[in-house]
């Protein structure tokens, strides 16, 4: 049975996650952090834990092996947005460097854990390098985008590129616009969900032409999410197999949209745990290993 790393559609075997109580830990915590974070509002912690139940279960049901990032007293709330911290390749994790001030301790955080599981690590991206996972999307096996956004800057692709280039990934580099500045969560994976290897979620209106038309060029079908469901975070879509997928509640349009192209797709209420931070269900898992 061969997997891979190198997808964001195929079908999912291990994912880590940090639940809601390792990241949120309290009310108390909430309240003295949601604001320096730049969080919509202050969760709360008890329905917090409650959605977050729902969320995993979802994985658990689909016989998907989690794994969970401990308590950490070094990092913060932001640390239920699990994908950031590292990215996983099939040569070994590639612990990044936070260009989000508030999250500086997470990779460390993730390094010891891996080397905790016995999970290889390929390199670090180190200062003045910045590189954050919500900034990568494999497109297929070989080929890996990047964006250079307000968290990931060139520095950090450079390294990215000297890690993966040698072994035979190809990084294409996608450059986002400013938005709505440095203080706001804005990654590739705002604007960009592959679901199959021949369909995508997008948001066009934010993404470059030449990067939407290399999308259209490698055979993407794209679903176009509205106007009105992507600040609601109708692009932020996470496939745990070919279009089977799973996307916060609140975005019937972009949901429709998927059912239409055959995709199974399930909703889950997040206001605590994804609208109020701005992390979808791609954000708040770290997927591992997938079935070739």
């Amino acid at each position: 049975m061969k997997t891979t790393h190198h997808s964001e559609f195929l079908k999912l075997q291990t994912v880590f996650i940090k639940p809601a109580k390792n990241a949120f830990v309290s009310d108390n915590e909430l309240i003295a952090q949601w604001q320096e974070l730049n969080y919509l509002s202050r969760p709360d912690f008890n329905s917090s834990l409650a959605e977050y139940k729902i969320f995993q279960e979802y994985f658990a049901n689909k016989n998907i092996e989690i794994h969970s990032f401990p308590f950490d007293e070094h990092v913060k709330i932001d640390s239920i947005y699990c994908r950031d911290a590292s990215i996983a390749t099939d040569f070994g994790m590639i612990i990044c460097n936070m260009g989000k001030g508030g999250r500086i301790n997470e990779p460390q955080s993730h390094l010891e854990v891996y080397k905790l599981n016995n999970i290889p690590v390929l390199g670090t991206i180190e200062a003045p390098g910045t590189l954050e996972g919500g900034d990568v999307a494999w497109l297929d096996e070989t080929t890996l985008a990047v964006g250079y956004t307000y968290r990931t800057n060139l520095e950090g692709i450079a390294q990215l590129k000297a890690l993966l280039e040698p072994k035979g990934i190809e990084v294409i580099v996608v450059e986002l616009p400013h938005y709505k500045g440095k203080s706001d969560v804005f990654h590739l994976i705002s604007i960009l969900s592959p679901v199959d290897k021949d369909l995508a979620v997008v948001y066009s209106p934010l993404m470059p032409i030449k990067f939407r038309n290399e999308l259209l060029d490698r055979g993407f079908e794209l679903i176009e999410v509205p106007e009105e469901e992507f600040e609601s975070m109708g692009c932020n879509v996470l496939a745990v197999a070919p279009r089977q997928c799973v996307m916060v509640a609140g975005n019937p349009i972009t949901k429709k949209l998927l059912e239409i192209a055959g995709c199974e797709v399930t909703s889950y209420k997040g206001d605590e745990i994804s609208v109020k931070g701005g992390g979808g269900p791609t954000c708040l898992t770290r997927p591992m290993q997938r079935l070739l």
